[in-house]
């Protein structure tokens, strides 16, 4: 973990090397999100040029996050970041003028002192993320290297790996309009040999699937999400799950190809401590609410039925108790990956080792509110023997770093929506460049996503 140095003894390390590319100044902004939310947009200024990095937020966000600030009131329905980006400009760019860009994890320290609070809720995580997000941009062009390259020197890791593509292409829960209860249908090519051929394979399957959707549904349902998956009018996880299979099989693609699915069972759970899977209808019958054993039921018959290899937040995220008992039935086969329940946070995923909870990590630097910390989440889990897929979020932007961490982090999956909406095609087009540039020394995770070749 981060050592709590004090302010002082950060910048006189940071100040030691002067002649090296310094910060001159530091400015934001407040920018809109592919939600139409406002968010951070951090300009970094060094002896170089200019370093930009925004911050992304969620639609299902967990209570252990770091605190995204908001400015409430009236505008943008409260969702205004104007106090995120004063602090910016007045609280953390007069901080750290001066300072040399490739003292990531001192700088990223600075900040965190600076606020002073156990989520980041005096300065905002997301006002804290865009400068450490920029500033590892600005580091990157000081080093010479490419940011993927740089990612993976600040954690000491020398394997570069192409993820495995988890595209959403059904989309449920609180990302879309129709009465599915989970949150997220994936296909993941593991069986593509090369990430461009990863793409092109869930290309081709996203296009069947609008087919098989529009023929059995109508035009009306090719609707997409916030992360550009389909919604069709369906309320079945069954249906959801079939409607992948048929598209894969139309496809071409039965062997390349296996299932992943987003649960995000915390959007669900009810005040009786049960998961109401027609949560989006209001005043239901109550049929469909179901325990936590009864739900994992439903989840080992989907696995024995479908080739399901990934599930994420299959419950609650305080409910330790059916995730330890779930990942234990099922986790040797299938990867049990906790958001929600771990929130990119070192003190979670350490409980949720000791419980034996799950065995992946999802990967989302907003949730956690730096660099440094993201670093030593991933490499925590590794040690775990875990699985780590890095991710977007549903309220993205143009920014595309999420590319270059996992692959300098050799995360060996990333998901970032379907193959739609250029927010979410960014990041995926930024990886086939990080693979040409790579050349023959491009590996691709394939098979071997749950443990590439890094494991910390």
């Amino acid at each position: 973990m981060i050592s709590k140095l004090s302010i002082n003894n950060v910048k006189n390390l940071s100040k030691l090397s002067r002649n090296i590319t310094t910060i001159k100044s530091v400015s934001s902004r407040e920018i809109i999100d592919s939600r139409g939310n406002p968010t951070v947009e951090v300009d970094l200024f060094t002896t170089s040029g200019l370093f930009r990095a925004s911050v992304p937020s969620g639609a299902s966000t967990g209570i252990h996050e770091a605190v995204e600030l908001r400015d409430g009131g009236k505008r943008f329905n409260g969702k205004g970041v104007l106090k995120a980006v004063k602090n910016v400009t007045d609280v953390i760019g007069p901080a750290i003028i001066g300072y040399d860009v490739t003292k990531q994890k001192e700088i990223d320290e600075l900040l965190i002192n600076l606020d002073g609070t156990p989520n980041k809720a005096k300065l905002g995580a997301n006002a804290i993320l865009g400068v450490s997000l920029a500033l590892s941009k600005a580091g990157a062009a000081a080093k010479g290297v490419p940011l993927y390259q740089y990612y993976a020197d600040l954690a000491n890791n020398s394997h570069l790996l192409l993820p495995v593509p988890s595209f959403n292409v059904i989309n449920g829960g609180s990302h879309a309009g129709n009465r599915l209860a989970f949150q997220e249908f994936m296909i993941l090519p593991i069986g593509a040999p090369t990430f461009a051929d990863a793409v092109q394979i869930g290309c081709e399957v996203y296009a069947t699937l609008k087919s098989v959707i529009k023929a059995t549904y109508g035009q009306d349902a090719c609707n997409v999400g916030d992360e550009g998956g389909f919604a069709p009018s369906i309320q079945s996880n069954y249906e959801g799950v079939e409607l992948l299979m048929e598209a894969i099989k139309k496809a071409g693609y039965e062997k390349e190809v296996k299932i992943g699915m987003d649960v995000a069972a915390s959007e669900f759970l009810t005040k009786e401590g049960n998961y109401d899977l027609d949560f989006k209808t209001p005043n239901n019958d109550g049929s469909l609410s179901l325990s936590g054993p009864k739900l994992a039921e439903l989840y080992k018959d989907l696995i024995s039925k479908y080739p399901i290899v990934s599930i994420e937040d299959p419950f609650d995220q305080d409910d330790w108790a059916n995730y330890t008992s779930f990942t234990s039935a099922v986790g040797k086969d299938v990867q049990i990956v906790g958001d929600d329940l771990l929130v990119t946070n070192v003190k979670r995923i350490e409980e949720a080792s000791a419980k034996k909870a799950c065995n992946a990590l999802l990967l989302k630097v907003n949730q956690i509110g730096s660099v440094t910390e993201s670093i030593e989440a991933v490499k925590l889990a590794k040690k775990n023997g875990w699985g780590v897929m890095t991710s977007h979020r549903s309220g993205e932007t143009e920014d595309n770093y999420i590319a270059d961490l996992a692959v300098g982090l050799c995360t060996g999956q990333i998901k970032t929506g379907a193959p739609c909406r250029s927010e979410r095609l960014a990041k995926y087009n930024q990886l086939l460049r990080i693979e040409e540039q790579l050349g023959s020394n491009a590996k691709y995770a394939g098979s071997s996503f749950r443990h590439p070749s890094w494991m910390a």
